[in-house]
């Protein structure tokens, strides 16, 4: 597994090349969209997706370019673990150019369950500013390969414009565009959307006297052995369609 620290500011040519890609392919759709279709265009890989996390075990997918991100990324949430995951926690990018042969010590489970997946390689780059990190950004390619110097320069730069995106909203007024805080609006749109995981959490701390972390485990526990997404088995416990005692 390779790991690289940020390449600092990147030179005017590739950023003027990301945002040309990026007004491209948005033509008035979200813009994190056209960010993701950007990255694939640009890059040599097959497919991208971005999430807005708190920590491992509250995150929401935003977008994914496909139904093999969306794979890659619903496992991660259930499991609590994978690339996107440790992106997020060391905060530093985590590029797998080979996912067979990789090793992956912080991940092991996640690693196991993507074999037979279409994914040969896996490249995720926390969206963080000098004193916060809001997400992650992942692209995947079907077959290994490594990303070059200049994909890397690249890659980097469509991550900034993600996290520029997530947590800063222009607004044309009187001629000029006015930048504004939207974190808070995303804060919220990620509670509302795990409502049922918040909700079920806090029934099992009831139901079994147990902290927060230990209610998530069993959560993801339940989830991975059943093969269901954590999301499901929460709307289940909300709805009574489960009950706590199941998952002890």
């Amino acid at each position: 597994m390779a790991e690289y620290a940020d390449a600092g500011a990147t030179d005017r040519p590739v950023r003027a090349t990301v945002l040309a890609a990026i007004l491209e392919h948005t033509e008035g759709a979200d813009p994190l969209r056209g960010v993701c279709q950007a990255g694939i265009w640009l890059l040599p890989v097959d497919g991208a997706s971005i999430c807005l996390m708190t920590d491992s075990a509250h995150r929401e997918m935003l977008h994914a370019s496909d139904e093999v991100n969306r794979r890659i990324e619903e496992l991660q949430f259930t499991l609590g673990e994978g690339p996107c995951v440790e992106a997020f926690t060391t905060r530093r990018p985590v590029l797998v150019p080979n996912l067979a042969t990789a090793s992956t010590p912080l991940w092991p489970v996640f690693a196991e369950e993507m074999i037979g997946q279409p994914v040969g390689a896996i490249f995720a780059f926390p969206l963080r500013t000098a004193t916060a990190c809001v997400g992650a950004m992942e692209f995947y390619r079907r077959h290994p390969g490594e990303l070059s110097a200049a994909d890397l320069a690249i890659a980097l730069e469509v991550v900034r414009v993600a996290t520029a995106l997530l947590l800063t909203r222009g607004r044309q007024g009187d001629g000029a565009a006015e930048t504004d805080d939207i974190a808070a609006a995303w804060w919220g749109k990620l509670t509302e959307d795990r409502r049922h995981v918040h909700q079920a959490t806090g029934m099992l701390v009831g139901a079994f006297d147990i902290p927060a972390d230990q209610a998530i485990a069993l959560l993801r526990g339940y989830a991975f052995t059943t093969g269901q997404p954590i999301d499901e088995v929460a709307r289940a416990l909300t709805t009574g369609q489960l009950v706590p005692a199941e998952l002890d």
